[in-house]
């Protein structure tokens, strides 16, 4: 499994990604085929070789030649499905744009659908976020994982005005996110970098691999007290059979003197503040009562507020925690279109052989609803669709 470690220790920003893609090995002329399935013009990508600190790197920029139209969020969600563009670069740049619309409209107050992503900001948006999923694909990478970002304060310069630093967007979409304090007052972490970020990686230490290459991503200022760049480490993590491992930290906890109903709405509060996964079981505890055992499996940076959400929200006055590695096939998540409409599905690999695929039970059930067909002839209609779509026909 080819994996990429993002250590940002200088930040991340949408430039900066497409300099280390490009000095991973991604040739511009290739990247900038693929752009131009995309309805945007008036733009040029420039490539070039600068130091920081002496360390030498690779710097990408978009150059706008002339105006460029205000666009919305839901205009280039639209513009992206309907290129031509494959199919999981395509869900991957969704992806991204939409947690950064999301932000925009969570930080001034309105509608997904009324955010604006104005002239020359939005086709940096758009290439930064498309080029960057289309260099994963061009590179194979399977996993990327983000050292924890580092947030800077002050004052910074927006379209609005002043505003600070971290830009609101940002803190947005980090929220629930591991970060650093930067001890800086320049803007290290850019919200469309956070937004790439968090679309594409989950957080953590660097994994032992086996190194295969090195490249850096040149930023546009040159820092005195850090070397603006950010740095990509490509390797190979040895797995049997295509596998794919990681660390998660399981909380455990007996209870016997809850409601069920509290029981209930705890699961789904778990699930919302970011749980992997939750689960009660039955069993027999001290003095012959009957109880149940709540496991929740989390990212390691989360553990510590799911447990404390236990502990308010049940009678449990304790809990256990442990780390343990989880083996796992990969997983992507995609979009089909049936004759009942769009329905989510999961694509399930051993390494690049796909193995199945897994209709989302919500997208079904919203189908069946909408339909008044049953649910089990929708999910028959998702997956036989998926299969054709992705040539898992017998």
């Amino acid at each position: 499994m080819t994996t990429l470690y993002l250590d940002t220790f200088s930040g991340i920003s949408g430039d900066m990604i497409l300099g280390l893609l490009v000095d991973l090995g991604i040739a511009l002329d290739s990247l900038q085929a693929e752009l131009c399935k995309l309805p945007v013009n008036g733009y040029r990508l420039e490539q070039k070789q600068e130091k920081r600190h002496g360390i030498g790197g690779t710097r990408v920029e978009v150059v706008c030649d002339g105006g460029q139209p205000s666009r919305t969020w839901s205009e280039i969600d639209a513009m992206i499905e309907a290129s031509a563009l494959t199919l999981p670069v395509k869900d991957t740049a969704r992806r991204i744009f939409r947690c950064l619309g999301e932000a925009e409209a969570h930080v001034h107050r309105v509608g997904l659908d009324e955010v604006h992503f104005h002239e020359v900001g939005a086709v940096d948006a758009i290439v930064d976020i498309v080029g960057s999923a289309i260099g994963l694909q061009l590179l194979e990478i399977h996993e990327v994982i983000c050292a924890p970002l580092p947030l800077s304060s002050g004052m910074t310069q927006g379209s609005h005005g002043s505003i600070p630093l971290p830009a609101p967007a940002t803190l947005q979409i980090l929220s629930g996110q591991p970060v650093r304090n930067a001890g800086s007052g320049q803007e290290l972490v850019t919200p469309t970098g956070a937004a790439i970020a968090a679309s594409i990686a989950r957080f953590g230490q660097m994994p032992e691999m086996a190194i295969a290459r090195i490249g850096y991503g040149v930023g546009g200022w040159d820092l005195e007290e850090r070397p603006n760049l950010l740095r990509g480490i490509v390797g190979s993590q040895s797995l049997t059979s295509g596998l794919e491992y990681d660390l998660v930290t399981v909380i455990e906890s007996h209870i016997d003197d809850s409601s069920p109903e509290w029981l209930g709405a705890l699961i789904d509060r778990l699930m919302d503040e970011g749980a992997l996964d939750t689960a009660l079981a039955p069993l027999q505890m001290k003095k012959n009562r009957p109880g149940s055992r709540l496991t929740v499996v989390a990212k390691p940076h989360d553990a510590a507020s799911l447990a404390r959400t236990i502990l308010l929200e049940s009678s449990a006055i304790g809990v256990r925690m442990y780390e343990t590695r989880r083996i796992k096939l990969r997983r992507q998540s995609a979009t089909v279109r049936t004759r009942l409409g769009d329905a989510e599905v999961k694509l399930i690999y051993e390494a690049e052989r796909l193995l199945r695929i897994t209709p989302e039970h919500a997208s079904c059930q919203q189908l069946a609803k909408a339909s008044g067909r049953p649910l089990p002839d929708v999910f028959r209609i998702v997956t036989a669709t998926a299969n054709r779509q992705f040539g898992l026909e017998e």
